[in-house]
């Protein structure tokens, strides 16, 4: 073995040496070589580089012979080649699962944040506010907006009204893909569809259904896809006012103005159970992935979170008047909004509010009777520090939540003009949808005519990478 790289070595730097000039010059010209002389055979050893040939040893006539390899050695080579091609392969295979086994548990480990209630992603700090003419308006409504979702993939929203109706937007494009149309009053018994204001939404997580809650006391279970009615539940003695699907499941809760909670599963197309407790309609209704519900009880002046399987709940107090939305942040804590003008975040560890912002939406009236605007709508961006507020002072309010959701500082505004009653972000973020209107969802108190009743489509902007390198 050894010899044989010995040989290779020599033959190489004889060839260097001029050989190749030679061999060339030995050419005749019809394919066909002439022997070397003998002075060549003196200079080329078959032994080693510092030996020299024997003067009467012979070379063969063709150089090729020399430097051919065997099949033994040829052999060798290949299996050597492959084995170095083999350890490459294994290598990069180990670089990439474990960049894959670091990415798993990275996803893990946000898993079980997620579900102790401890995830918090920081991007608020990175949000920046949209120009006024990115925000679109899309109107097609005759009444005031009181509620909207989004689709799980984003590609659609779903909104409802006072006049009854539900609208199927395309959310990049504005397009109107389809409406449910409202009924007349008396015409239950043969239209398809509310004859009532809706004044809830809630769609799976799935996007297989999507339910709708009127004034009638009605539950309607539509396919998102078709549009088609599909259930229709009943049992409420008061307007359902709140509707969330258990997320993964195809369980829903709804909540109403009779002061009670009911679960439903909606595959089965079956009615489960009753909870009670609040002592004042139920204006809001929220879930997450955990077998629980979290409320909001107007008058009563208390949040409630409903733990189903314990068959137990837990009672917060903070605010100073009707508490009239709720939403989760994560499964542990929530954003409320109220008739007193505050917003407050909670945690399911302590009864009273962990923070809290009065006049959030500033106030109005004459000197000396200044009355904060309503807080009429809040939203969170799951898992994040980022929430929203909207009210009719013109603007929607977006927040950053302090370091475990400690404090609450204003991020930006977006001009908005008319009661902003239901706000929700895209699970990826990219943008926040209000549906406004000229009214209140829960009243007509009073009303704001330069308003338009339809949806804002406001696109939230992130500062460039660059921007963040220095800052």
């Amino acid at each position: 073995m050894s010899s044989f790289f010995i040989k290779k070595r020599v033959i190489s730097a004889a060839v260097n040496k001029g050989d190749l000039k030679r061999k060339s010059n030995a050419d005749d010209g019809k394919g066909r070589s002439k022997k070397f002389n003998k002075r060549a055979d003196e200079e080329i050893s078959s032994d080693s580089e510092n030996e020299r040939a024997e003067p009467n040893r012979k070379q063969p006539d063709n150089e090729d012979d020399e430097i051919e390899e065997t099949p033994q050695e040829k052999k060798l080579r290949l299996a050597k080649l492959y084995l170095d091609q083999l350890r490459e392969e294994e290598d990069k295979k180990a670089e990439e699962e474990s960049f894959e086994a670091d990415l798993i548990a990275g996803r893990l480990q946000d898993d079980l944040l997620e579900q102790k209630g401890k995830l918090q992603r920081l991007i608020a700090k990175d949000l920046i506010a949209p120009d006024p003419e990115e925000v679109r308006l899309l109107r097609g409504h005759k009444l005031s907006v009181t509620c909207l979702v989004i689709t799980p993939d984003e590609k659609y929203i779903f909104s409802a009204s006072k006049d009854c109706s539900i609208i199927k937007w395309e959310a990049e494009s504005g397009k109107k893909v389809h409406r449910i149309a409202g009924g007349r009053k008396g015409t239950e018994e043969h239209h398809v569809g509310h004859t009532a204001h809706v004044l809830c939404m809630a769609i799976s997580s799935d996007g297989k259904y999507l339910a709708s809650g009127d004034m009638n006391k009605l539950i309607m279970i539509w396919d998102p896809e078709t549009c088609k009615h599909v259930y229709k539940f009943t049992g409420h003695r008061g307007a359902v006012s709140g509707l969330a699907f258990r997320r993964g499941t195809h369980t829903l809760y709804s909540a109403s103005h009779d002061r009670s909670i009911k679960v439903w599963s909606v595959d089965e197309n079956a009615y489960v159970e009753t909870l009670f407790g609040h002592q004042d309609m139920i204006t809001g209704l929220d879930c997450l992935s955990r077998e629980r519900c979290v409320t909001a009880g107007g008058r009563d002046r208390t949040v409630r979170v409903w733990k189903i399987a314990e068959e137990s709940q837990l009672v917060f107090h903070g605010h100073e008047g009707s508490i009239d939305c709720v939403q989760l942040i994560n499964e542990e804590h929530m954003v409320t909004g109220g008739d007193d003008g505050s917003i407050s975040i909670w945690t399911v560890n302590k009864k009273k509010p962990v923070c809290t912002v009065k006049k959030a939406h500033g106030s109005h009236g004459n000197t000396g009777l200044e009355q904060p605007y309503w807080v009429s709508s809040v939203a969170a961006l799951h898992n994040s520090d980022t929430v929203a507020s909207g009210s009719h002072n013109s603007a929607v309010q977006l927040w950053k939540c302090g370091q475990g959701f400690r404090g609450l500082e204003p991020l930006f505004s977006i001009p908005v003009t008319g009661f902003v009653n239901s706000l929700k972000f895209s699970n990826s973020g990219k943008f926040l949808v209000a549906g406004v209107g000229q009214e209140h969802r829960l009243g007509r108190w009073w009303r704001i005519k330069e308003a338009k009743n339809g949806l804002y489509i406001i696109p939230l902007k992130r500062q460039a990478k660059e921007q963040e390198v220095v800052q």
